[in-house]
């Protein structure tokens, strides 16, 4: 990482070493199995949270560790994402964007009980926005919330729910007020609440390892304290929680170009035909220098979207511009790493394979790479 000094110090190495070897000895040898399964071992949260990378970059009273270091996150992502399951890290990341409305908005009380036992990965946390009617109208959902006294009746469903399944806390976005971005709140819903009920797991084409779920209430009585931030003030939440969640998949979607670059490298230099290595054949020679490129270009420019997130600046339009070019560049590098390596980049046994499944839903998730458009073209007042 000496190309990237400006972003990255000595104590991100400390993160990278440390994350990189949890993954080496918590996760490697078991990922095959794991993704085969579709889950991965509840105990892994409470490894990692062990380990201290679930708290990185949340505060010290919490259970936390570099507060307010963007890049140690980053580092401790990148690393993770050498598993070379974006399910698995998924899953055990979805703290990543449901307790952030937490931390930033609740009550003192609704924090103190929360935040610690997910940091040390003995509860799991989800967010639920998206809904069966649409996930990127956020401002229009439907789950509606009606204040009785001292709790919210609740009533809806949400859908594509990651961690839905195991969760133990989920951030839940709700319709509070009236039509429009002016009437939606976040509450913390638990489960076990009556009227609150998890549905089937659902199958999917990638992110085998990550558990997706339907969530279903009907009547749901959650108390008035459980409410995040100001009431009606929810969307503001959510979309100032979203800039977070697009660099993170930004960063995912360079590091699943990295691992099919490097599969694809390693393919190169061993495999042979026509007696000499396919490295040498000067298609497949310009198609890796290519390849290497396009994702030098996109990571430099991930990282300096960060760096002004980092330093307080406003990157709506950026972090949607980065968002839309790694997971055009990740399209790219594993198409092409199955296309290099041929039959063998078809079997389950390949990790481009997996790597060309888990992409997909990157350019989907945290806002669809046509709603990325449209904050763009609304940021260049068109």
């Amino acid at each position: 990482m000496s190309a990237y000094q400006e972003y990255f110090d000595e104590s991100h190495q400390l993160v990278r070493d440390s994350v990189r070897r949890f993954v080496e000895r918590e996760i490697l040898p078991y990922i095959a199995e794991w993704e085969e399964a579709e889950e991965f071992p509840r105990e892994l949260y409470l490894k990692a949270g062990a380990a201290g990378i679930l708290g990185i970059g949340y505060p010290e009273q919490f259970g936390g560790s570099h507060e307010g270091d963007l890049f140690a996150k980053v580092a401790a992502s990148e690393e993770l994402m050498r598993s070379g399951s974006g399910g698995l890290v998924a899953g055990l990341g979805s703290l990543d964007i449901g307790l952030p409305p937490v931390i930033k908005w609740g009550r003192n009380e609704l924090r103190e009980r929360v935040v610690p036992q997910v940091l040390s990965g003995e509860k799991i946390m989800a967010l639920a926005v998206t809904e069966p009617s649409g996930g990127s109208d956020v401002a229009n959902l439907r789950t509606r919330a009606v204040r009785e006294g001292d709790f919210y009746r609740v009533s809806g469903s949400k859908t594509f729910i990651t961690s839905g399944v195991r969760a133990d806390y989920y951030t839940v976005a709700v319709r509070t007020g009236g039509e429009g971005f002016g009437g939606v709140s976040l509450l913390l819903v638990e489960k076990g609440t009556p009227g609150f009920t998890v549905g089937r797991k659902l199958k999917k084409m990638g992110w085998w390892a990550s558990d997706t779920a339907e969530l279903f209430f009907d009547d749901c009585r959650v108390p008035v304290e459980n409410l995040i931030g100001m009431e009606n003030m929810g969307f503001a939440c959510i979309m100032a929680n979203f800039q977070s969640e697009r660099l993170a998949l930004a960063i995912m979607a360079n590091m699943t170009a990295q691992l099919a670059l490097d599969e694809s490298l390693n393919w190169a230099r061993e495999r042979e035909a026509f007696g000499k290595p396919i490295g040498r054949f000067q298609v497949l020679r310009h198609r890796l220098a290519e390849m290497a490129t396009q994702l030098e270009v996109s990571r430099e420019f991930t990282y300096r979207q960060a760096a002004k997130m980092a330093a307080g600046k406003s990157v709506i339009r950026e972090i949607s511009m980065a968002k839309n070019f790694a997971t055009d560049i990740a399209d790219r590098l594993t198409y092409d790493a199955v296309q290099m390596l041929g039959g063998m980049g078809y079997m389950r046994e390949s990790l481009v394979e997996r790597l060309y499944r888990d992409n997909r839903i990157l350019s989907i998730g945290g806002g669809t790479r046509e709603i990325m458009n449209e904050i763009i073209a609304k940021q260049m007042n068109l």
